[in-house]
């Protein structure tokens, strides 16, 4: 239990690392809460610094999800406890000591945290992001329905109660963080995404 106990935190600790604040103030000395939608996650550090910090934000938003997970498997958690070090690491991201509570909206680490339980459901979630970001151009949306698929497929392909309300937990709050957008794709004034 101890174990257990040391871990909550340090996933959330972990997942409160604002990477994609510090990569853009390190290489480009931005701060990226003051540029484009001033979110920190790698779509908005993607349009302002360009491809390769977009996807080094990516990537390391997308570990801070995925070691924890890893982590707390490799030290044979059980499966209650590896939905709540995920929880805890995607929570990090979203609601970030660091920045007084407030952080990204979550995509990248809730990859991290499902490939770390999940990867299989990954995989066919990515497939839905790729069309949906394909046909329709809004990263956005993309991110919604992929959020929204994930439940679904874990729930289908996995079948474990505890991973199922842990990946519905953080697809909703996806949604959630993407209230923002949701509203601006009804009115049509959502960013399209340029490659």
């Amino acid at each position: 239990m101890t174990k257990e106990l040391l871990l909550l935190p340090l996933a959330y600790l972990l997942g409160s690392i604002p990477s994609g604040l510090l990569l853009a103030k390190a290489f480009g000395g931005v701060d990226i809460r003051n540029t484009g939608s001033g979110n920190i996650g790698a779509t908005n550090v993607y349009r302002t610094m360009g491809r390769k910090m977009g996807i080094a934000t990516l990537i390391a938003d997308c570990l801070k999800g995925l070691i924890p997970v890893l982590l707390a498997k490799h030290l044979g958690f059980p499966d209650l406890w590896i939905a709540a070090v995920g929880a805890a690491a995607f929570i990090g991201h979203v609601y970030t000591v660091f920045l007084g509570f407030k952080g990204g909206k979550g995509v990248a680490t809730a990859l991290g945290v499902f490939l770390g339980t999940s990867p299989l459901a990954v995989l066919l979630a990515v497939g839905v992001f790729a069309f949906v970001l394909w046909q329709w151009r809004y990263v956005s949306l993309a991110s919604i329905c992929a959020a929204i698929a994930m439940p679904l497929l874990v729930a289908l392909m996995d079948g474990n109660t505890l991973m199922i309300a842990m990946t519905a937990l953080i697809a909703s709050l996806v949604v959630q963080k993407h209230r923002e957008n949701i509203v601006r794709l009804k009115l049509g004034t959502e960013n399209r995404f340029k490659a």
